[in-house]
């Protein structure tokens, strides 16, 4: 029997989680190496207003637009997270995602045989695993307090994710998301475009039946939807937050904010 587990978007290698395991857990908004060379993250359907206060929210497709993704940007340039600080922690101004939350957890489905199992399990990144790390159970196989809410958050999350796959599979069902790019001209700079994006086509929104928008509005989808079309307007903050990242880095204080094309 060959067995096959995938690592979710941003994790290395992980392992099913068994009640043995002893597993180092990052401190309080402390960021995994991982996580700090990442410029998006994946949402969850109930994370989309508070996330709206601090990110851009856009829809990816890695499979050239079979399916979709909703995501939070977290930078305009590959492999740079803005949220970051110098102690490598995430600004403790921003929302902080629960896909980092989570972290080194998460549920994954397994193949055996190249066949996928419908349940999923869950698993933690197995660099966590260390010896002086922190137990989960105790001696008689119980869950400890500290994996009561971390097992709770894991859960949820996940079934709000699944929520969230499947307003990324109703949209698309619907012929609503549409491909854009923002362009940003940093002065003194070369500009910056980032692409590979999609976003709600407010025309075609508009144009749906009655009865689409009401099936829309019922199931949450639509309030999600003009959500992420405000959020778009913080891709300019995005360029805001670079700009003092590079004086903080010179240390000059004389950059010029960038502007958003």
């Amino acid at each position: 029997m060959t067995l096959d587990i995938k690592p979710p978007y941003g994790y290395q290698e992980i392992v099913p989680l068994a009640k043995t395991h002893k597993v180092l857990l990052p401190g309080e908004r402390k960021l995994p190496v991982l996580f700090r060379n990442l410029n998006a993250l994946p949402l969850s359907f109930t994370e989309f207003a508070i996330a709206a206060h601090d990110y851009p929210i856009a829809f990816i497709s890695g499979d050239g637009g079979a399916s979709f993704v909703a995501m939070a940007i977290l930078g305009v340039e590959p492999q740079k997270n803005l949220f970051v600080t110098m102690d490598d922690t995430w600004d403790a101004q921003a929302y902080l995602p629960a896909y980092v939350r989570r972290y080194p957890f998460c549920m994954t489905r397994v193949t055996v045989d190249g066949k996928e199992k419908a349940e999923r399990i869950a698993c933690v990144e197995k660099r966590a695993l260390k010896p002086k790390g922190d137990a989960l159970y105790d001696d008689q196989g119980e869950p400890l307090p500290v994996w009561d809410r971390l097992r709770k958050l894991l859960f949820e999350f996940e079934a709000d994710l699944a929520r969230t796959e499947e307003m990324c599979r109703t949209l698309h069902s619907l012929q609503l998301l549409e491909t854009f790019a923002a362009q940003a001209s940093p002065q003194g700079e070369a500009p910056i475009t980032v692409t590979g994006m999609y976003r709600v086509s407010e025309e075609r929104l508009h144009a749906l039946p009655a009865d689409k928008l009401k099936e829309l509005a019922q199931n949450g989808m639509l309030s999600r939807t003009y959500v992420h079309l405000l959020s778009l307007n913080n891709f300019q903050r995005l360029l805001d937050r670079r700009a003092q990242h590079g004086r903080s880095a010179n240390n000059t204080g004389n950059a010029n904010p960038a502007k958003l094309n």
